[in-house]
């Protein structure tokens, strides 16, 4: 660092932040704020980077709104292909969550300008002393070494080139591409011995912090390579590593964004944090306390929730992971509480949300840890005593204790394997796999493939740039005259037909694609469905019913007008069951997806309890008040801050740029694209019919509104009209009739229990006959395994009888087994029946005076029986 600094060189997180996007927005860049963590491309889990929400500008689907923006934009890495959780309190740079800064150019301005910034930034706003700085250019850009040399000054002996691994990107096989520069900074002898980044691949002397990528060819599928014809700009630099360097501190651990919760992790474990070492155990602990706290914190904030699939399965093993290292640490009480409530504060000034949401991120993250405590001691004593056995006779985990360990007491599989891999010992994780192929199909993870392969995508980009957007006209009419642009035939024989004016709605916030017919002068097509195949660009799948319709031709498209209807309907009350849910459980409902069609309505939201009785009617109450108060539907379209001024929420899965659509019905205001009803008395009735847990802090409602209500009425009607009638009672009555039959069936059960008793003891006394040594061994078939049991006691209970052991093929199917024996007999009688249930397939033993167990293998009954008699030594 220079030993001069300005006074305006940031010394805070926070003064960081405003210094570079103050720095870009002086030339002419607008400060776009930070995406969500959870992206909208659906090829990566979280938001890996900063260009990740520009990448629809960078691969031209989309137009930008600007032409140059600067970012400080919120990442994760952790799970799929961008994974450093593993890495994480071990080194002294890897974060789950971080913050990218970036600076974009979409065609506008390229390397002649972002490297000059680049230097500029760090040496006269940052205050980075010149001299130490090294760069990296690919091998084969002479552009860049020239401007950084002949422009920036930078000496040549400070220039070093780098292959493809190192300084060229790409977004993919395909697409654009170009070789980056990096910004190294040489931290001194002390970190390693001289020579530039190309001596030095761990990065720990000369330390890269920004990385800027030009972007200048276009990858086709065959590897060749063509100039784009607006070269483009994507820079990245973590604002951890940086902050690093600006206050002068060894690692990111000692900034100010993360001190005070490692600092917080010393006073809730009592440990103490070693500045440094990276040997201490101690202090690793404390480092993935602070870390795992403030990305938790930061996930949940952004709609992440735990569960046992996709992002909610990373981040419940964040959690876990924290939770054992506190567990590790000695800490019996809580320890997300404290640690949550400082990242907060650390963070808050920055992205006022989790400010916001403080409660419920401190209700969510608590209830994990205290879910996970409950079975982490018994869990962790169970793996500690196999890899004792597995050192002591040099063998793995078995996949079959990992399932038992990640199913019953909630290790994830990579918490085991980093348990055990600190003693040396590895899992049979193919084990592992097919233990769980055997359990159960997990739901796989929060991603979707791309439904068309790349030649498909190109010629939908063809489409677009011929034709440009369809303009959509179905807020204000049903049936348009459009013009046909493009017509794609499929392999099933429909078609996808382009057009450019459109009534028809495309899929998208939860709201279904729109059918109907296009008709044109040679026949008619049947419209299956309407989605978007580029954004802006609408596909509609069409079935030809007779005839056909050619490019160029002018059609007639028209929607299903009563289909569009009960959509409306059913989306407009979406919205309001989304204020009513919001005003009966609390502002920490969000909505995390959501399905809209004309036969019913389906909204998941965050909540972390069942919705009861009591708050589902007072939530329906709300609504339908709504609904007969009959006010006025109104979209207006404005500023996406003149929005947020409003209280406008946005719905998720949804998109937004710097215009929207602002959708009021009644007391709900919300951001949304889709159709509505024009009042609210247009919704009819709502009724929910279910409410469930798909996950962890993850509820969801569904509901009827219009004629769907008065159909589920009507079948309730019916339902109960025929329970009167089955239970001979009327209709007013039926709760009492139910309840009568009810009780004539219990009466019923008692007097067959009675009976059953008494020809069990008429049956004791013929089995107890049959004796050898007071032991009785037989076979009885064609009982319930209850009966089965209450024969064997009554066996028991006979005078002559120490011990009795029932087989026989049970009524209900499979085979029963029984064993019932005295206090005073010398055998238990879990070790009578022990080896006679693996005979018929099956399990069972236990403790206590009568044990029972079940196989599946009627023929192995009589050897089981056999082996009961060994057993009993009869």
């Amino acid at each position: 660092m220079s030993s001069s600094a300005s006074p305006s060189v940031p010394t805070t997180a926070n003064e960081l932040r405003r210094a570079f996007t103050n720095f870009f927005a002086e030339r002419q860049h607008v400060a776009v704020d930070s995406a969500s963590l959870i992206p909208h491309d659906p090829t990566v889990l979280f938001t890996v980077a900063g260009m990740v929400p520009f990448k629809p500008y960078f691969v031209g689907d989309e137009v930008p709104p600007f032409s140059r923006a600067a970012t400080v934009q919120k990442c994760a890495r952790a799970g799929g292909k961008h994974n450093d959780l593993d890495d994480v309190g071990r080194t002294k740079r890897h974060l789950v969550f971080f913050e990218m800064l970036g600076n974009f150019s979409f065609g506008d301005y390229f390397k002649e300008s972002a490297i000059p910034w680049s230097w500029e930034l760090v040496t006269e706003r940052l205050g980075f002393d010149g001299d130490r700085i090294w760069v990296t250019v690919h091998t084969s850009d002479d552009e860049a070494e020239a401007i950084w040399h002949e422009q920036v000054g930078v000496p040549m002996d400070r220039i070093q080139r780098l292959g493809d691994k190192d300084n060229f990107w790409q977004m993919g096989d395909t697409g654009p591409c170009g070789p980056c520069s990096e910004l190294h900074i040489d931290r001194g002898p002390a970190f390693g011995p001289p020579g530039g980044p190309l001596n030095d691949p761990h990065g720990d002397r000369f330390m890269e912090f920004w990385n800027l990528v030009f972007m200048q060819y276009n990858q086709a599928p065959d590897g060749s390579r063509t100039l784009l014809p607006k070269p483009s700009i994507d820079t990245g630099a973590g604002l951890e590593r940086i902050l690093a360097l600006v206050q002068n501190k060894d690692s990111v651990w000692e900034t100010d964004a993360l001190f005070p919760i490692v600092e917080a992790a010393q006073s809730v474990t009592g440990a103490r944090y070693l500045v440094g070492d990276y040997e201490d155990r101690g202090s690793f602990s404390l480092r993935v306390l602070a870390e795992h706290a403030r990305s938790s914190t930061m996930l949940v904030s952004d709609g992440v929730f735990p569960s046992n699939e996709g992002r909610g399965y990373v981040l419940r093993r964040i959690i876990r992971r924290a939770v054992r290292h506190a567990f590790m640490l000695g800490t019996e009480s809580l320890v997300m509480p404290k640690l949550v409530d400082t990242a907060i504060s650390v963070m808050g000034e920055a992205y006022p949300d989790v400010v916001r949401q403080k409660d419920f991120i401190l209700s969510v993250l608590t209830k994990e840890e205290e879910r996970f405590r409950q079975t982490l001691k018994t869990g962790l004593g169970i793996l500690s005593d196999e890899i004792d056995e597995a050192v002591r006779h040099s063998r793995g985990i078995s996949g079959s204790t990992a399932f038992l360990l990640h199913d019953t007491y909630g290790f994830p599989l990579e918490v085991t394997e980093e348990i055990v891999a600190e003693r040396n010992v590895t899992i049979d994780t193919a084990g592992f796999e097919e233990e769980m192929g055997r359990q159960r199909q997990r739901a796989k993870a929060a991603r979707k493939g791309a439904a068309h392969g790349p030649e498909r995508m190109d010629q939908y980009r063809e489409i677009l740039d011929a034709s440009g957007q369809t303009e959509f006209l179905g807020y204000a009419e049903d049936s348009t005259r459009s013009r046909v642009v493009a017509v794609v035939e499929l392999e099933d024989g429909d078609l996808e037909v382009f057009l450019d004016r459109s009534p028809f709605y495309a899929e998208s916030g939860g709201q279904v694609g729109d059918t109907g017919t296009i008709t044109g002068p040679d026949g008619t097509l049947k419209v299956l469905d309407t989605t978007f195949a580029l954004p802006g660009l609408r596909r509609h799948l069409c079935r030809p019913l007779g005839g056909d319709v050619a490019v160029g031709q002018e059609v007639e498209a028209s929607i299903d007008i009563e289909r569009r209807t009960a959509i409306r309907r059913h989306h407009t009350a979406t919205h309001v069951l989304h204020w009513a849910l919001r005003e009966v459980l609390g502002d920490h409902v969000k909505q995390a997806g959501s399905l809209v069609d004309d036969e019913r309505l389906r909204f998941d939201f965050s909540h972390y309890a069942a919705v009861g009785p009591d708050e589902l009617r007072a939530i329906e109450e709300l609504a339908n008040g709504v609904t007969l108060r009959n006010t006025g539907v109104a979209a207006d379209e404005m500023d996406k801050d003149a929005a947020m001024e409003r209280g406008a929420i946005a719905f998720f899965g949804d998109k937004y740029g710097d215009r929207v659509r602002v959708l009021s019905a009644g007391p709900s205001v919300e951001l949304c694209g889709g159709t509505h009803v024009s009042a609210t008395g247009d919704i009819g009735i709502i009724k929910i019919t279910s409410e469930s847990s798909i996950g962890a802090n993850l509820r969801r409602v569904e509901a009827v509104a219009g004629m769907r209500t008065l159909e589920l009425a009507r079948s309730y009607e019916g339902a109960l009209g025929e329970t009167a009638r089955l239970v001979g009672s009327p209709v007013d009555d039926v709760v009492g009739g139910v309840a009568k039959k009810i009780e004539e069936i219990r009466n019923l059960s008692d007097e067959n229990k009675t009976l059953r008793g008494r020809l069990a003891t008429g049956r004791a006394a013929e089995l107890s006959a049959g004796a050898v040594n007071g032991v009785v061994v037989a076979r009885v078939d064609d009982l319930a395994p209850s009966d089965l049991r209450e024969l064997a006691l009554a066996v028991r209970q006979q005078s002559a009888v120490t011990a009795v052991v029932l087989g026989g093929v049970a009524s209900t199917g499979g085979v029963s087994l029984v064993a019932a024996v005295n206090p005073a007999f010398a055998v238990p009688a879990g070790t009578l029946i022990r080896d006679a249930a693996k005979a018929v397939g099956g399990g069972g033993g236990g403790k206590g005076d009568v044990v029972t167990a079940g196989g599946k293998n009627p023929d192995g009954l009589d050897e089981a029986l056999r082996l009961a008699r060994e057993a009993a030594g009869v």
